[in-house]
């Protein structure tokens, strides 16, 4: 038989159904599957090595998804024509899936594991990023790869008051909350998403929802995987162990250790130094004549720092650097700190510091987006950049990797929410974070400098964001746990949960979590939630100290730009023939003129360097789409002159006839001397013609009408 086929169908809450395939595709993979919602299908397979490099403390996972452009009946718009490196949103999407998967595997398991998600048919209405979790642990479920598994992943959205699982793309542009949730049947595992300014109890809400549905999968994905005999995983060796050496160096270390993390220092290079020293003083008592396994002396080591740093935190309810459990480190921000920046901020917190710049450019700058499932423009860009040296150390520049994109788009999910609407909003926007220092929190720093860099410019953002990660360390032997305010960089790697969170004063606008250990209620969900939520109100209290809100204007040297909405039908009239209109309106005013059609009108969008060239541009246009009105007073030019009067043209584009009659009072025999082309004249629309839509004109009836002149 050519192919083993074996299927599993999942019902959503709506009624659609998910369907995982093996047995047919990749069939050289260690595991592979097609899961189809839809017309959405999903390759995805996962491959593992069967040696294990020695050395390695660390599992070596890589995760990659792609989108092919055939699967929506699309060519690539790259020079190439063909798929290339992955884009940043398929960077993202492969972030999800990590995150959620690389939680499970052994902490022993050290193999080299690739996991690839291939999307092979698009389709709108079912999304592929909420299905990409789903493909990889059900590829894992299909092959003999240790995992700790089954694990899904779903998207919950807040769609005209109800929470609606896996919506489509149309949906979704009216969603007010937007959650990517990762879980297994009991625990959850991973949250990224966005919203509108919602309150904690709809985001816990729409946990609950989303993990509903994901038990439901994961039962699914274990009768899957028996279906398949696959329920034995390979055997694999795991970490050496020399219990005789650990017991000595627990002997000899543990206590010196637990004294570093007591000195309460807010200089990193103080723990890190102390750390070092105990290390080398135990190196140093082995004797010459011992041998002494140092990689797995090292990685006691570090179990030991890692212990006796969480035994701080929940036996004496202190901190690494001495705060109290829901302490944010101090704050500092300064605005208008680069003089010739459109808008700038340098935000500090404890030893995270970020320099944010924002730029105002026009519709030319816009960043073009070109993947299956869409082609078009975005307005809004945000860029995080972490350099060597921000940790003090020497790290070749390499452009951003998965963790900077990563960070970046959490940052530009907060900060999008209090943007000014499409339709009020000319400019193109582009924010910078350069981290110059970190110890924790710097994504969120990113947040608070950009909010506080966007006010600075004179965008009219609707209110001030603030930023706050979240940890936890928990002890699942004695019940005990402590959620901490402000990680640091340290407490980020020894705890069990980053939770990050940001809002305004009034909400949430992003949040993104990730759990390392399993048992996460929904009660400690909530309590760092509202600790978060402290937390948040407090730091914006501090940024308030700097600004509130928007400058009354943009900086001087910020250039201008208005948008002016028009009815669909004088599109033609502003471009004209061939762009004649267009161009002129540029040629004279010294503006950048640009017309797009959305949503049945037309907007003209107006960019300048100055007052005078804008001015100039906008009154054109709004000449051009004025609609005249009998009885409104116009000044026009005389554009040609008739023995029977003159043609006066008084919008753009607009002539009408000023009659030999109407121009005085007095009787004129004829036109000779009366007024001459390029004058301009006051005039008054009297009439027009509703059936040739002409134009009469009066002039005489603005002037002094004689006393003796009868009507």
């Amino acid at each position: 038989m050519l192919f083993n086929i074996v299927t599993k169908t999942i019902p959503l809450p709506d009624g659609r159904e998910i369907t995982i395939e093996t047995g047919k595709l990749a069939k050289q993979a260690d595991g592979s599957v097609v899961v189809r919602l839809g017309n959405t299908m999903l390759l995805a397979t996962v491959v593992a090595n069967k040696d294990i490099k020695e050395g390695l403390d660390f599992l070596p996972l890589s995760v990659d998804y792609q989108e092919k452009f055939a699967s929506a009946g699309r060519i690539p718009g790259s020079f190439q024509r063909r798929e290339g490196k992955l884009s940043d949103s398929e960077v993202l999407v492969s972030r999800l899936v990590d995150r959620v998967l690389r939680p499970l595997f052994p902490d022993d398991y050290h193999a080299e594991v690739q996991v690839n998600i291939l999307m092979i048919s698009a389709d709108p209405t079912a999304l592929p990023d909420a299905l990409a979790a789903l493909a990889a642990s059900a590829a894992l479920a299909a092959s003999d790869i240790p995992f700790g598994g089954p694990v899904s992943e779903v998207r919950v959205a807040k769609i005209d008051g109800a929470y609606v699982v896996n919506p489509g793309s149309a949906e979704l542009e009216r969603a007010t909350l937007d959650l990517m949730v990762g879980a297994t049947y009991n625990d959850i595992a991973m949250v990224e998403g966005e919203m509108s300014e919602v309150s904690e109890e709809e985001v816990i809400e729409a946990l609950k929802v989303a993990h509903a549905v994901i038990k439901e999968q994961c039962l699914a994905l274990k009768e899957f995987e028996a279906a398949v005999g696959k329920t034995e995983k390979r055997e694999y060796v795991g970490d050496e162990a020399d219990e005789e050496l650990e017991a000595r160096l627990r002997t000899f270390a543990y206590d010196k250790i637990y004294a570093v993390t007591q000195l309460g220092s807010t200089n990193k290079t103080v723990r890190k130094d102390g750390f070092k020293a105990v290390w080398e003083e135990f190196i140093a008592s082995i004797g010459e004549e011992e041998e002494l396994n140092k990689a797995l002396a090292k990685r006691y080591f570090n179990d030991l720092v890692w212990e006796a740093s969480r035994r701080l935190v929940l036996d004496e309810r202190k901190r690494l650097d001495g705060r109290a459990l829901d302490e944010v480190r101090p704050i500092a921000s300064e605005v208008d700190f680069l003089p010739n920046a459109h808008g700038s901020a340098l935000f500090t917190r404890g030893e995270t510091q970020s320099l944010t710049t924002v730029t105002l450019g026009t519709k030319n700058d816009e960043q073009i987006i070109d993947s299956p499932l869409k082609y078009g423009y975005s307005k809004f860009m945000l860029h995080y950049n972490f350099p060597g040296f921000s940790t003090g150390e020497v790290k070749p520049n390499r452009g951003p990797g998965r963790r900077e994109v990563g960070h970046g788009n959490l940052a530009l999910r907060a900060l999008k929410k209090i943007l000014p609407p499409v339709e009020d909003n000319p400019y193109t926007i582009r924010i910078v974070s350069d981290i110059l220092e970190s110890n924790g929190s710097s994504s969120m720093a990113t947040v608070c400098a950009g909010s506080l860099a966007l006010m600075d410019s004179g965008l009219k953002v609707k209110a001030p964001v603030s930023g706050i990660a979240m940890g936890l360390i928990s002890d699942e032997a004695t019940g005990k746990y402590a959620v901490l305010s402000d990680i640091l960089g340290d407490e980020d790697h020894l705890g069990d949960m980053d939770f990050k969170v940001t809002g305004t004063e009034a909400g949430i606008t992003a949040c993104q979590m990730d759990m390392k250990v399993n048992g996460l209620s929904f009660e400690v969900l909530t309590e760092a939630l509202m600790q978060a939520k402290a937390g948040r109100l407090h730091i914006l209290g501090e940024m308030n100290k700097t600004i509130t809100e928007s400058r009354a204007d943009l900086k001087p040297h910020t250039p201008r730009a208005v948008v002016i909405k028009i009815d669909r039908e004088m599109i033609g009239a502003v471009i004209g023939p061939g762009g004649k209109v267009v161009q002129d309106i540029q040629k004279e005013s010294g503006a950048t003129v640009s017309i797009e059609e959305k949503d049945g009108a037309g907007f003209v969008s107006i960019f300048s360097a100055d007052k005078t060239s804008m001015d100039k541009a906008v009154a054109r246009i709004k000449g051009i789409i004025l609609v005249p009105e009998i009885g409104e007073i116009y000044s026009g030019k005389v554009k040609s002159i008739m023995p029977f009067g003159a043609f006066v043209e008084f919008l753009p584009g607009k002539d009408g006839l000023l009659h030999i009659s109407e121009i005085k009072w007095e009787r004129l025999e004829k036109m000779d001397g009366v007024l001459e082309v390029g004058e301009e004249v006051q005039v008054k629309l009297v009439e027009i013609d509703k059936k040739t839509g002409k134009y009469r004109l009066s002039r005489k009836v603005l002037l002094p009408k004689p006393e003796n002149k009868k009507e």
